[in-house]
C-alpha cells in the first residue's frame, strides 16, 4: 500500500472508529472494523481480536478469516502463544519468521505454518495498565512489522479500548443507576406501608417501622416485600406483635 494510500486509510480508521464511539453503538461491529482495518492498512492477510471475559479469559471475538480462527482459538485450548503472552505481560509479541522461533509454542507455530502464516505481531488492547485483550496481525510472508506500523496499530488499538471499556463503565453506571432507582422506589413504598400500618395499629410512624423490620426478619423476607404486603393489605401486623 502505498504512503499516501497507507495514511488515507488510517486517517479514516481513526475517524471511522470515533464514530462508533457513540450512544448505543455496536461493539462487536467496532472490533471488526478495527481488525478489518488493520488488516488492510498494515498489508497482513488476516486478523484476529480476543477479549478477556469475566473470569480473566481469553476468548476470541473477532476476525477476518476462518484461518486467523483456527490458529488464535488453537492458542486458546493450549492456553499458550504469542497471543496469549501478549495479553499476560501487556507488551508487543512479534515474531518475523514463525518457523524459527524456537521451541517457546510449538502447537502455535504447527496450525500457523499449516494455515501458511509466516509471521505475527500481537498487540494489547489496554489502558492505564489494565490489558483487557489482543489484537493480533498475522501475514503469510515473513518479516517483522516495522515501527511505524507497530505505533499505529497500538493507535488504533487504544481508540478501540475506549470503547470497550466506555461501554463496560455505562453499563456498571446503568447497574448502579437501577440499583439506586429501585431503592428509591421501595422507599415510597415503605413511606406508604408505615403510614397504613401506623393508622391501622394505632402506633406512630416509628414503631410502625420497627414492626415491618421485625416481620421481615422473623420472616425472612425484604423489607420491600412486607411493605408492598401491608399496603396492599395481604399481611396483617396487629399491635399484639409488636411486642
Amino acid at each position: 500500500m502505498s504512503t499516501v494510500t497507507r495514511e488515507t486509510r488510517l486517517n479514516a480508521a481513526f475517524v471511522k472508529l470515533a464514530d462508533t464511539l457513540i450512544d448505543d453503538y455496536d461493539i462487536v461491529d467496532l472490533l471488526h472494523t478495527l481488525v478489518e482495518e488493520c488488516t488492510a492498512i498494515f498489508d497482513v492477510q488476516a486478523g484476529g481480536l480476543m477479549l478477556a471475559d469475566a473470569d480473566g479469559q481469553l476468548q476470541l471475538v473477532a476476525s477476518t478469516s476462518e484461518k486467523a480462527d483456527l490458529v488464535e482459538i488453537m492458542q486458546l485450548n493450549a492456553g499458550q502463544g504469542p497471543c496469549v503472552e501478549c495479553f499476560k505481560t501487556g507488551k508487543p509479541v512479534a515474531i518475523a519468521d514463525i518457523a524459527h522461533s524456537g521451541d517457546s509454542w510449538p502447537a502455535f507455530r504447527t496450525e500457523a505454518l499449516k494455515q501458511g502464516f509466516h509471521s505475527i505481531y500481537a498487540t494489547p488492547l489496554r489502558l492505564r495498565g489494565q490489558t483487557i485483550g489482543t489484537l493480533n496481525l498475522l501475514s503469510t510472508s515473513v518479516g517483522d512489522l516495522n515501527a511505524r506500523d507497530a505505533l499505529a496499530a497500538q493507535a488504533l488499538s487504544d481508540v478501540a479500548t475506549i470503547g470497550i471499556l466506555q461501554e463496560r463503565l455505562a453499563k456498571e453506571r446503568g447497574i448502579v443507576a437501577d440499583q439506586l432507582q429501585r431503592a428509591l422506589d421501595s422507599r415510597v413504598l415503605i413511606e406508604q406501608a408505615k403510614g397504613v400500618l401506623s393508622e391501622l395499629a394505632s402506633i406512630n410512624v416509628d414503631e410502625a417501622f420497627n414492626a415491618m423490620r421485625g416481620y421481615a426478619r422473623s420472616h425472612n423476607m425484604r423489607l420491600h416485600d412486607v411493605a408492598d404486603g401491608i399496603v396492599g393489605r395481604t399481611i396483617s401486623i396487629v399491635p399484639s406483635a409488636l411486642g
